[in-house]
């Protein structure tokens, strides 16, 4: 029997789906996972009672509500679900939210003592695809940060986007760069930065982003409030946001003409991706953008080496082309 697509409904009658999504409730699950739970589970039992896997008799009018044979439920009928969800085109994403769906329920069920067993403990989830970053090549990153500067907040927005460049920055290390300790090893090219898992780390500075953090503390006490210890601040003086410097980004991306989308990400992923295609140094790159592990670092060696494919089906006379 061919199976139907799994039902887009939110709610569902089958009364221990529903004590299911009370217990999420009383745990105070956020209501975007009760919903979102709450439907995963209807439509595995929607496949379930009209597959392959149901029992015969179940495939009626109301059986989804009548259901509580949960026991008859095994990791074969999981695995058939998500494989019927990725021939669906379903991202991995969600594969894994809805597997993570139906782990929460059996072990509710567990404490229940209503099965002996989780059928969904056992089952993998779909392999996440690690999306390579967008980079920016050299011309575009130049066309970008040589606007002409007309106004304070000009020279400001060049600071924010030259140190986002320059030293690989993330958005939000940039908002809360602070003038000390901040700034005080700036004469020696570095700034002091807060990262992730509140871990403190030196980034390199280079020449154009020190001059031009240079320009803009030269008006900033024009600006900022005499107390504010932020290097960006707003129009009212105080710290500049991650999404005021995003927004700004987007109105420099539109004044340069750029055909592309920009974000303060891409520019410390330029940032990477630059630093790797001349020294080749993976280290010292991780060093530099603050990462913990390695592996987070490696991604751009595969940016690198598909820029490098690139190159050389356009260059190179015996190239195959690749699709």
């Amino acid at each position: 029997m061919s199976k139907r697509a799994p039902s887009d409904s939110s709610c569902t009658d089958n009364a221990d789906i529903r004590a299911f999504v009370t217990e999420l409730r009383r745990q105070n699950r956020s209501p975007h996972t009760q919903l979102n739970y709450g439907r995963d589970l209807h439509d595995f039992l929607h496949f379930y009672l009209l597959g392959e896997h149901g029992p015969e008799k179940t495939q009626q009018a109301g059986s989804v509500a009548e259901f509580r044979d949960w026991q008859a439920i095994d990791s074969q009928a999981v695995r058939a679900f998500l494989s019927f969800r990725v021939k669906q085109g379903i991202c991995p994403r969600t594969l894994a939210r809805q597997l993570s769906a139906l782990r929460s329920f059996y072990d509710f069920l567990l404490e229940a003592e209503r099965v002996l067993k989780n059928p969904a403990k056992g089952v993998k989830a779909p392999k996440q695809p690690q999306p390579l970053p967008k980079s920016l090549d050299v011309d575009l990153t130049q066309t970008l940060l040589e606007q002409p500067l007309a106004t304070w907040q000009d020279v400001r927005d060049q600071a924010v986007f030259e140190l986002l460049y320059s030293a690989g920055l993330r958005v939000s290390e940039c908002a809360g760069l602070d003038l000390s300790p901040g700034l005080d090893q700036l004469h020696a090219g570095w700034v002091r930065v807060l990262g992730k898992g509140q871990k403190v780390r030196l980034a390199p500075v280079g020449s154009k982003a020190q001059a031009a953090l240079q320009a803009w503390l030269k008006i900033r006490a024009d600006v900022a409030q005499a107390d504010e210890q932020a290097v960006f601040v707003n129009r009212h003086g105080n710290r500049l946001g991650v999404r005021s410097i995003q927004l700004r980004l987007d109105k420099k991306t539109q004044q340069a003409g750029l055909p592309t989308k920009m974000s303060p990400h891409r520019l410390r992923h330029a940032c990477a991706t630059h630093v790797l295609e001349s020294s080749g140094d993976l280290r010292a790159v991780q060093e530099m953008l603050g990462h913990a592990n390695l592996s987070t670092t490696q991604i751009y060696t595969k940016l690198d080496l598909q820029h490098l494919a690139q190159v050389y089906d356009q260059a190179h006379p015996r190239a195959k082309k690749r699709d």
